[in-house]
């Protein structure tokens, strides 16, 4: 099979621990990309927040899935070519849940991470995105517009309760887990598997052609979307079935081994 499309998640994927792309992954990437494959960084983190790695990557005339699949940008063009949000009543809902299910919850708005409350979990988004915390009195009376996400925030074990809840009470949105303590909301049909379809249909790229690797809740739906479905070692372990190959994790270069083994071969 000659594939066209490589699509990588990027925290505990392609990046190591330390949030950094490995030299062997780097060299690979490019590999590809001389072979013509399209590279797409598909995330949950902000758009602002992935920039930095496509140009580290040289994806200047490639594509990026951001927020979960809430935001598909051009790179060449510098524009949004998909965008879907949730709107303020829906986020306004979900921060009344976050007060029952006693979570954290944070949105994004003008380039800031916005929440009521801080956390050790929101710490650890702010050093993953880079983005400035706006901390708030009033998460309504501030989140008067749409936005693309809100992430609801606990400890693990606690949340993975909280998503099987919410998903049974708000059945009209999207829910998965991007890390054990980020249970992320988007609006009904958007994750990353929809916003990959849309991408492969403008460009006219089968869906056999394609590959996808991740690691977590919110990947699933590309694995099962593409035509080869990659979990790295480190996936959740209730995941582990549900790829068609495990490859090396994330911090031993499980992204440069899918590239030898399934592009450059």
């Amino acid at each position: 099979m000659k594939y066209k499309m490589l699509v990588l998640d990027m925290d505990d994927t392609l990046l190591t621990d330390d949030h950094k792309i490995s030299d062997e992954n780097k060299e690979m990437l490019f590999k590809a990309q001389e072979k013509g494959v399209l590279i797409i960084l598909a995330s949950g983190r902000p758009t602002p927040a992935m920039t930095a790695y496509a140009k580290e990557l040289q994806l200047d005339n490639s594509y990026m899935i951001s927020y979960n699949g809430a935001v598909v940008t051009d790179l060449k063009e510098d524009k949004i070519i998909f965008e879907q949000t949730l709107t303020q009543e829906q986020i306004h809902e979900l921060y009344e849940y976050s007060l029952k299910s006693k979570t954290h919850i944070i949105t994004y708005l003008d380039g800031k991470v916005v929440s009521e409350t801080s956390s050790e979990y929101i710490d650890i988004e702010l050093n993953i995105t880079g983005l400035e915390h706006n901390k708030v009195v009033d998460f309504k009376a501030t989140v008067q517009s749409s936005a693309v996400k809100c992430i609801l925030l606990e400890e693990p074990s606690y949340l993975k309760e909280v998503e099987k809840d919410l998903k049974l009470a708000m059945p009209h949105l999207s829910v998965s887990m991007s890390k054990p303590f980020f249970l992320e909301v988007a609006q009904n049909g958007i994750d990353k598997g929809a916003s990959i379809k849309i991408l492969a249909d403008k460009l006219g790229i089968l869906q056999s052609e394609i590959i996808a690797v991740g690691n977590a809740g919110n990947d699933l739906t590309m694995i099962e979307y593409a035509g080869l479905g990659v979990w790295v070692d480190n996936v959740d372990p209730e995941l582990r079935y549900k790829a068609n190959v495990i490859v090396a994790s994330n911090n031993n270069h499980g992204v440069a081994e899918v590239v030898r083994r399934f592009i450059l071969a």
